[in-house]
This record gives structure tokens, C-alpha cells and sequence, in this order.
């Protein structure tokens, strides 16, 4: 297994004469399978709530769901099963897939009951899929209904940034309408997982086939993105880097006693690119080819059981030039886009939970142009669809809100339906 790693400036010519020039440098990651690649097992912890509002139709399809997955792992693959109401509990321990039938046993016993305390869960969840950790590709599906009533929101965020620690992935699934979108989003962002909103009981073996496909395709984990500037080049002060695919996510950034920067990539699959994008500013630079960065990445490859690998260090030219015309890379101005949709929409909900309607419906109209832009025309009627029911003096339902997060985070999943 290879990287395969390709920087990017939206504009590779600059102008000699400019005293100071912005540009946005897209960096594209991803995993190349070679022929001799040997299996990764997978090690997947499902964390489910099975509260009282869970009852019905509801748990029985999270279990069919769940169900479902355990069918598609192969012997080797590892699974754990976390339940949680107001209580959490290991109901499969964290163990190499053998006799698929007694897991599914177990996982129909479940039954709804209490009420919710996601924090625990985690906890419980992040405990067992460490125990399998080592040489597979290690991630937690964490799905609940509802608020975390009777845990502490902040301890879920902990919990996530431990397993970003130890190298685990966390994907959420908001299931119904009550859940809130603002931890689960947290929590999906520190363990670089995705955020899913499973509306209808029946599309839940829909999403956890979704995710477990992708993660299926995944071939390298521990993956760093390691890069310096060249001076008279700096970051933007102000979020200075994004992930905008395969979801877009604020990154951290983190300064090496080198001078490099670093950014945690996690896990990189082979048929989807990570998509970095860092926002730099350049001084006067003399005309000519000019170097302005080096990026490499570290990662770790489980097939091989080797860990702290690194990639070749990568210079990032710009075309400094005395008589300046633009010279624009379609896929970086899209990954311009992505993020754009994404704040823009940030900025209507920060708008709504302020009271002003009009400022937020017309931010969900600049998002919806955006998204058009980008020929993202699922996530323009959604953003849309919602500005005209702001203008028209309606309310947001709690559906329509969680609608306009998904679409503005993502463009590879279909639209949430209507």
C-alpha cells in the first residue's frame, strides 16, 4: 500500500509585482492498493442506544441494521457491541469474529428501556475497540435517538479527542429528529469520522451498509499530514486549515519543535480522497520558479505491520511572473466551494440561534448558490428549500435542520429525502 499525495495552489502564477498574495493550497490523500496487499482486518465497535424512545420499530431496525454488518465481516474481523440507556454496558466484548450467529443472538436481545447517557457509551465503546486496535483498521459506528440527558456533553468530547489519541475512527449516526446535531457533529469531527441523520427507521441498514463499505475500502491509518513553509509564507491566523472531502471538517493544527506543521488525517481509504485545504499568505517573491512549501505524510501500514512510515518530501512551487494572469486548478477552486458551503451555513444556523431570521435565511441563500456552483444541486435545494421557509416567517423544523448540516458537511452521500 502507497500515498498518493498531490498539492495544488488555486492559482499557480503570482503577481512579481504584489507585495502580498493569498492563496489556497489544496492537498489531495489518499491510499493506492498494490497487487501483493494482503487483507486488514477490520476491528468496528457498534455503540447503540437502546433507550425507552428507542422502542419499536425503531431498535428493531437498528438491530437488523446491526445484524446486517456482522454478516459482511470476515473471520479475523473483530467486533464489539456497547449498549446504552441512562446506563452503558459491554454486550459483546471486543472479539475476533467466529461464530457470527451467537453475536446476532445477543444483539436481539436487546431491548428499549431508561433513558440516555452517550457519554458512558463511549467510554465503554472507546475501552473495547482499543483491546483489538493493533494492525487493523479500528472504527465505532455511535448511534442514539436523543440528548444526552443523563451524561455531560463535554466528557463526549473528551472521550472523542482520547480516541483521535489512540488512533480510533468515530462515525455518528443521529437517528429520528431529537438528537443533537452539535455533539454528535463534535464528536464525528475529532474521531474524523462522518456525521449520518438516519430520518426514517427503515433507512438505518441503508447507512450502516454506507459506512461499513467505506470503511471496507480503507488501507493506511495513522496518517499525519506534515508540512513547512518557506519564508515570506504564513498561515491565515484564523482557521488557516479545513478538511473539505470526503466531509468537511475545521482541522487542528499542530506546530513540531522542527518548525513543521502537522495535521491529523486518520485513516485513508483507496477509492475516496482526503482533501486538505490551507489558506497561506505570500510576501514579494522574485519572479521565477519559486518554492513556497514541502508536504509529506507520515502514516502507519497494517497489511505490512509497519508503523511511522513516511512519504517523500514534496516541494510546492509558484510561478512567479511579471506580467500576472490567473492560472486556476478547477479541483482546488471546488474545494474552495465546499468550504464556503460549509461556513456559509455555519453562519445561517449561528444567525437563527440569535433571532435573526432575515440575516440567516439570506445565508442560506448564499450557500445555496454556492452549493449550485459546485453542481451540488441536492444540497441547493435543501439550503434553499430552507431560506424560503425563513423569508415565508416559518420556523425551522428539527428534520429541516438537520437536513441543512449533512448536506452542508458532505457531497458524497445521496440528499436526505424530502
Amino acid at each position: 500500500m502507497k500515498v498518493s499525495l498531490h498539492p495544488a495552489l488555486n492559482d499557480g502564477n503570482l503577481d512579481a509585482s504584489q507585495l502580498n498574495s493569498q492563496r489556497q493550497l489544496g492537498i489531495s490523500i489518499s491510499a493506492i492498493a498494490e497487487t501483493q496487499d494482503r487483507h486488514v482486518p477490520l476491528n468496528l465497535c457498534l455503540i447503540l442506544d437502546h433507550s425507552g424512545s428507542m422502542n419499536g420499530r425503531s431498535l428493531e431496525t437498528v438491530k437488523k441494521a446491526a445484524n446486517r454488518l456482522v454478516d459482511r465481516l470476515n473471520p479475523g474481523d473483530r467486533l464489539s457491541v456497547v449498549v446504552f440507556d441512562h446506563r452503558a454496558k459491554v454486550l459483546v466484548p471486543s472479539q475476533s469474529v467466529e461464530d457470527p450467529e451467537k453475536i446476532k443472538q445477543q444483539i436481539n436481545r436487546l431491548n428499549a428501556d431508561g433513558g440516555t447517557a452517550i457519554d458512558e457509551g463511549l467510554r465503554l465503546g472507546i475501552e473495547e475497540l482499543a483491546k483489538g486496535k493493533k494492525d487493523t483498521v479500528s472504527q465505532a459506528f455511535l448511534l442514539t435517538d436523543g440528548e444526552n440527558e443523563h451524561g455531560d456533553n463535554n466528557r463526549c468530547l473528551k472521550f472523542a479527542q482520547l480516541a483521535a489519541s489512540y488512533n480510533l475512527t468515530l462515525n455518528t449516526l443521529g437517528f429520528g429528529d431529537n438528537w443533537n446535531q452539535d455533539v454528535l457533529e463534535k464528536i464525528a469531527d475529532a474521531g474524523l469520522g462522518t456525521l449520518s441523520y438516519i430520518q426514517k427507521p427503515e433507512q438505518a441498514v441503508e447507512e450502516f451498509n454506507r459506512l461499513f463499505s467505506r470503511i471496507q475500502t480503507v488501507g493506511l491509518t495513522n496518517a499525519y499530514l506534515l508540512f513547512s513553509l518557506m519564508p515570506h509564507v504564513r498561515l491565515a491566523e484564523l482557521k488557516p486549515i479545513a478538511q473539505v472531502s470526503p466531509d468537511t471538517i475545521e482541522l487542528p493544527l499542530q506546530q513540531e519543535a522542527d518548525g513543521r506543521f502537522t495535521v491529523r488525517l486518520g485513516d485513508l481509504m483507496k477509492d475516496a480522497e482526503r482533501v486538505i485545504l490551507a489558506n497561506i499568505y505570500l510576501g514579494q517573491l522574485p519572479a521565477g520558479e519559486q518554492a513556497i512549501a514541502n508536504v509529506q505524510v507520515r502514516y502507519d501500514d497494517p497489511a505490512a505491520n509497519k508503523v511511522g512510515l513516511l512519504t517523500a518530501n514534496i516541494p510546492v512551487y509558484a510561478h512567479v511572473v511579471k506580467n500576472y494572469q490567473a492560472d486556476l486548478n478547477p479541483q482546488v477552486q471546488q474545494s474552495i466551494l465546499a468550504l464556503a458551503k460549509y461556513r456559509q451555513t455555519q453562519l445561517a444556523e449561528t444567525k437563527l440561534q440569535q433571532g435573526d431570521r432575515s440575516g440567516a435565511a439570506t445565508m442560506l441563500q448564499t450557500a445555496a448558490k454556492t452549493a449550485l456552483q459546485m453542481g451540488d444541486t441536492g444540497a441547493a435545494t435543501v439550503l434553499q428549500t430552507s431560506a424560503t421557509q425563513l423569508q415565508a416567517g416559518g420556523d425551522l423544523s428539527e428534520s429541516d435542520r438537520k437536513k441543512t448540516r449533512i448536506v452542508s458537511k458532505t457531497v458524497l452521500q445521496d440528499t436526505p429525502p424530502q
